[in-house]
């Protein structure tokens, strides 16, 4: 439509300046003849100027219009020939356009083929992925390949088994970790190295922060503490009740170590009375010594006396006679060599 239209454009600008010529023509003659007329020399020379103007426009148009009109028809042949070119390449380039969308469908096609046919070695190697992964125990790796098996292939159901067995064998090795690690908790406990007991709590805690087990630990060991304890109070009364001095001694030296001040302030009558009832056998045993010209066993006894007892009355008793017990000890064996 671009076309004709251009072309009556220029048909018309040559249609004007036509008109113009004439125009000038007749405006020219009319001025010419009116200078010679009335003899005058300007307007002669402004009627001749007119006429020469008209002439050399009609001569212009003579020779220009059949060239325009040459090189109009050129390019509307060009023109014609270019549209019949781009309708042609138009016409190839719809052809193209359905061959690749043909081509794209049956690559899509392919693709859908190649996964159904390749669906299930592809899930068998996920799976064999999952075990490869358990077995090196990194359980986060395990975890997103079975994610995939739910999301990418569809199986829920296998997924859940999966997770559950991810789950049971990572408690198994932490269990058994934990337990490995206990051992020196044990060792402590059983040793009654408390304090060191909840060091080691510590740093198993740190290892296993997430352990509930673990985060026991603690509590465990003061139950562990309090079960001690409180087998020795017992045993302590016990051996009170059936007058077993040199056992209510021992077991009183190592419950010490777990009284608090105020339950070490109640067994104290108590324990004044052991000491005073041990106190008394030792003097009579030393005496039966003396007695029986024992000397040595009666030095050896004295010591003991002083060293466990320095503050009691016996120990005083002990030590005023100490000097003649070692110096019969030293006669009596001298006398056996």
């Amino acid at each position: 439509m671009a076309t004709p239209k251009k072309h009556v454009t220029f048909v018309w600008i040559y249609a004007i300046i036509a008109v113009a010529a004439l125009l000038l023509l007749g405006l020219g003659s009319i001025l010419v003849h009116s200078g010679e007329a009335d003899n005058n020399r300007n307007l002669l020379a402004v009627g001749w100027g007119l006429l020469g103007t008209a002439a050399l426009i009609v001569v212009s148009l003579g020779v220009a219009l059949p060239i325009a009109l040459s090189v109009d028809a050129a390019r509307h042949a060009v023109q014609r020939h270019q549209d019949e070119v781009l309708a042609g390449f138009n016409e190839q380039l719809q052809q193209v356009c359905l061959l690749l969308n043909l081509l794209n469908e049956n690559q899509l096609l392919s693709d859908r083929t190649k996964t159904v046919a390749f669906r299930e070695k592809d899930r068998d190697a996920v799976r064999r992925a999952v075990q490869e992964e358990i077995a090196r125990q990194d359980w986060e790796a395990a975890l997103a390949l079975v994610n995939e098996i739910e999301t990418v292939f569809g199986y829920k159901a296998e997924a859940d088994r999966f997770r559950e067995d991810i789950a049971a064998k990572r408690d198994e090795i932490v269990q058994r970790q934990i337990g490995e690690q206990m051992v020196a908790v044990d060792r402590c406990t059983t040793a009654e190295a408390w304090g060191q007991a909840l060091q080691e709590a510590q740093r198993i805690m740190t290892l296993f922060p997430n352990d509930e087990r673990v985060s026991q630990l603690p509590q465990e060991i003061e139950a562990r503490r309090a079960a001690k304890k409180k087998s020795l109070q017992d045993a302590w009364a016990e051996a009170v009740k059936n007058h077993d001095v040199d056992g209510s001694i021992e077991i009183l030296k190592h419950l010490d170590q777990y009284l608090t001040p105020s339950e070490a302030e109640g067994m104290q009558e108590t324990a004044r009375t052991v000491f005073k009832e041990k106190i008394g056998l030792l003097r009579d045993q030393i005496r039966q010594l003396v007695q029986d010209h024992r000397w040595a066993d009666a030095v050896r006894l004295g010591e003991t006396i002083m060293t466990d007892f320095p503050n009691s009355r016996m120990a005083q008793e002990v030590g005023d006679m100490i000097t003649m017990l070692r110096q019969r000890a030293a006669e009596e064996t001298a006398a056996n060599v």
